[in-house]
């Protein structure tokens, strides 16, 4: 699990549509850096050592698992997406936007890139006043005094006005859903995701437990003797961990996220199972159900067949490199199925066929837009 730590921006804009560019550049934040857990008020200020148009200006409180050189790294490429220019020399220019690290939990840091505590931030107002408003207990880590003391006693005088302007906060994946189930055929990187989105944004992660399942290199092997016996283990291993797991959420989790639903053991039960067997089947499946919490977001991870005997490949299962492709593309007709049926679901489909979020950033925070702007 990544260490998430409290980190405190300042941001500012004097060129262009300048509450465009705050609400941008935060949006920016929450995708690329953390979440943003405060937005100060919009403060319009004069500009500050040099002559230009007036600023408007806003502090912001997130969570990162960044660490202060990332977190940097981050930041520039923030600034010159939204058309910040290099500058060259040290004196002060117009920007589109501005974003400086002030705090970084309680830490002291001097080095050639970066100095945190900000060095100025004790002798600007539009910095301390914005600040104050989000976290007036905090404690400078230097002076070792609250920001809203810190305010009183600047000797900053430029007139600093607060605006009636507002900004909208990205709500973050933990805070819209409690649980969140990701499904998908064979290889289409179910588990990669759901541990990726755990580990990012501190979830409790539901893995199903297929390596130990005694009777899957067998069924590989003998798919008419042994399917009954695997798809009743899986059914009954799957109820059991659904069950203890979310009846037991844990409080320092912020919420929880699977790589399965138990949905999943009727569709493979459907290409499995002889007609006879999938009637007994069904019997125990429905009865369970009905006691299995449900997902406040359902997702189906679609892979093309190609991609998907590709990524199996890869992986390198022993058991699973004889996987006929007519077989994968029962398992998506299953899942279609499923999906069209099952209207109590909220379900997203997202397709991943041309994408690889594991090692492509851009795909992965995509993946995470979609989810965060699903009804």
């Amino acid at each position: 699990m990544k260490i998430l730590r409290t980190t405190y921006l300042s941001l500012g804009s004097n060129q262009g549509a300048k509450l465009k560019n705050l609400q941008k550049a935060i949006n920016l934040i929450a995708e690329k850096i953390g979440t943003v857990s405060k937005i100060s008020s919009v403060y319009k200020t004069a500009s500050w050592g040099f002559k230009s148009d007036d600023f408007y200006n806003i502090c912001v409180e997130l969570s990162t698992n960044l660490n202060p050189e990332d977190l940097l790294k981050a930041i520039h490429k923030i600034e010159v997406f939204l058309g910040r220019k290099p500058n060259i020399n040290t004196e002060y220019k117009a920007r589109t936007i501005d974003i400086d690290i002030l705090l970084f939990d309680a830490e002291i840091i001097f080095s050639k890139e970066l100095n945190v505590p900000h060095k100025e931030m004790l002798h600007r107002n539009f910095v301390l006043i914005p600040l104050a408003e989000i976290a007036p207990n905090l404690i400078h880590p230097i002076v070792k005094q609250r920001m809203c003391v810190l305010v009183e006693n600047c000797t900053d005088n430029n007139e600093i006005e607060k605006t009636n302007l507002n900004l909208v906060r990205p709500i973050c994946i933990s805070e819209k859903y409690n649980y969140i189930a990701i499904e998908g055929n064979i290889g289409a990187g179910k588990t990669t995701l759901t541990n990726m989105i755990a580990e990012d944004f501190n979830a409790k992660k539901v893995l199903e437990r297929f390596a130990d399942n005694p009777f899957l290199p067998k069924f590989y092997q003998d798919n008419e003797r042994y399917a009954f016996p695997l798809e009743m283990s899986f059914l009954a291993d799957r109820y059991s961990q659904l069950t203890d797991d979310l009846a037991q959420f844990d409080l320092f989790k912020n919420f929880i996220v699977s790589d399965y639903y138990i949905f999943k053991s009727l569709i493979f039960a459907q290409v499995t199972l002889q007609k006879e067997e999938y009637f007994l089947y069904r019997k125990m499946f429905d009865i369970m159900y009905k006691e299995i919490t449900k997902p406040d977001l359902y997702i189906y991870l679609y892979q093309n067949t190609p991609r998907l005997l590709e990524n199996i490949k890869n992986r390198g299962r022993d058991y699973e490199q004889n996987i006929a492709p007519e077989y994968l593309d029962k398992i998506h007709k299953g899942y279609n199925t499923f999906i069209k049926t099952e209207e109590k679901l909220n379900t997203l489909i997202i397709d991943v066929s041309n994408k690889d979020f594991l090692n492509n950033s851009d795909d992965y925070y995509a993946i995470l837009n979609t989810i965060k702007s699903c009804s």
